[in-house]
């Protein structure tokens, strides 16, 4: 089964290990993170701060549909991810065909949900009435690319469930590039505005996908046989993928129903805020790239070792990946507390936007080291096939409590620190909870008991 491409993380060093895994994929994420970015940047700069304001007040709705994809690809990642580590040739290459067949499914029904939906859930939100035409435009437009997208995250969580994950770097390379040159053409040159931001996102995740669906069918080494004959949905794969998957993308959707409403709330403090709010998002993404690529690799991780049966390289490949994340979080924590003016002068001229930018980074950065240990021992326990509990804290303290903060803090102390405070205080209970559940340890022991009767 192996390969050169891949990485074998069920032997050797852990934390050489882990960087090799981690580094293409945080490296793919900053690409995607470029195209994402060349949108703002070109925008801003050449529409003007209405049309910003309409595409970061958009980044909510979005980043929850995506989100629920992203919870059940991660299901067929950690399901193919234990097959790979037992060895089990002939389940992996089921549950890769199997996964595709879903991806159509799941991306066809976003598709048609983003599309009813985007002006109604825009206008629940609060969006201005100003801004609220470019922005239902460029949702109408970025959700045709559902079924793409979708085909892209499935296939590279499976080439990474697999220990690859160098290829996928190179088709976000391309799919970058292919959006920045397309975002200068339609807004740039053609003046297509919120529209051409939104088709050159589209047509560069159809290249992403077109790239992956080729590596999958022509992979050599893997143990999979991409063929249309065994394209089908297994019932007792895809039960297994939606057991993991369906949690995991409660939880993602818990967060993101969560930043709709601080979405709307910070919709009530004006453009400037709303165009200063999504600039910050871009920056911040930075961040969320480095610790969710971290968590992806300690996932990985430990389903293939999980399912080789090695428990305690689990473990020490846990506490490793803890302490790697800790230590990066608080030097991007330094660097964008510190630089918090120039970064925002990259996105916007206008001198409020900065201002109240800086203001978001300075309240926030500070606070990034308390989502540490949510998104490493969550990632441990979810490559295991443990997702109830972590979806019970998530939904406690990441939806639950936040939500009760926005409904009875911000009316008293009506303020964008006071909503941003929201984010801290919720990340730090969680992270005390998942710390506790983890060290009692019976986890584990569960997980095993479950593995074994499948």
């Amino acid at each position: 089964m192996r390969n050169v491409k891949q990485t074998d993380i069920l032997t050797g060093s852990i934390p050489r290990q882990l960087l090799v895994f981690f580094l293409p994929i945080w490296f793919g994420t900053l690409f995607q993170q470029l195209y994402n970015t060349a949108d703002t940047l070109i925008v801003g700069n050449f529409v003007g701060t209405n049309a910003l304001a309409a595409v970061g007040a958009t980044g909510a709705f979005v980043n929850l549909l995506v989100g629920l994809f992203v919870g059940l690809c991660s299901g067929a990642s950690v399901v193919v991810a234990q097959s790979y580590g037992a060895r089990d040739v002939d389940a992996v290459d089921r549950q890769v065909h199997t996964s595709l067949v879903f991806s159509v499914v799941i991306g066809a029904l976003l598709t048609v949900l983003g599309l009813l939906t985007a002006e109604p859930v825009l206008r629940l939100m609060g969006t201005p009435d100003e801004i609220i035409g470019d922005a239902a435009l460029y949702l109408r437009i970025y959700f045709l690319g559902m079924i793409p997208q979708i085909l892209y995250n499935m296939g590279t969580n499976i080439l990474r469930a697999a220990g690859d994950s160098k290829r996928p770097l190179y088709f976000l390379i391309v799919a970058s590039l292919v959006n920045i040159v397309l975002d200068v053409i339609f807004i740039a040159l053609f003046h297509w505005g919120v529209a051409g931001a939104a088709l050159a996102t589209i047509i560069s995740q159809v290249a992403s996908a077109v790239l992956t669906l080729r590596c999958l069918a022509g992979s050599q080494g893997m143990p999979w046989h991409l063929a249309a004959s065994k394209l089908r949905m297994e019932r007792t794969i895809l039960v297994a993928i939606c057991m993991i998957g369906i949690p995991a993308a409660a939880q993602s959707a818990l967060y993101n129903v969560s930043n709709m409403m601080i979405q709307s709330c910070m919709n009530g403090f004006g453009t400037d805020t709303i165009a200063a709010w999504g600039v910050y998002g871009k920056i911040d993404f930075i961040f969320w790239m480095t610790i969710n690529s971290l968590g992806i690799s300690i996932t990985t991780f430990a389903g293939q070792n999980f399912g080789a049966k090695q428990y305690d390289r689990v473990r020490r490949g846990t506490r490793i990946c803890l302490a790697m994340t800790a230590g990066i979080t608080m030097c991007i924590s330094v660097v964008f507390y510190f630089a918090a003016g120039p970064l925002f002068r990259m996105f916007s001229q206008d001198a409020e936007v900065i201002a109240v930018g800086v203001e978001m980074m300075h309240v926030l950065v500070p606070a990034y080291v308390t989502y540490v240990c949510i998104e490493i021992l969550s990632g441990a326990l979810r490559g295991c096939g443990d997702v109830r509990v972590p979806t019970i804290i998530t939904v406690f303290c990441v939806c639950g409590l936040r939500i009760v903060w926005l409904l009875t803090a911000v009316p008293v102390w009506h303020s964008v620190a006071t909503v941003e405070l929201s984010y801290p205080i919720t990340w730090t209970l969680a992270s005390l909870l998942f710390v506790i559940y983890y060290r009692k340890g019976g986890w584990l022991k569960r997980c095993i008991a479950a593995h074994h009767n499948e």
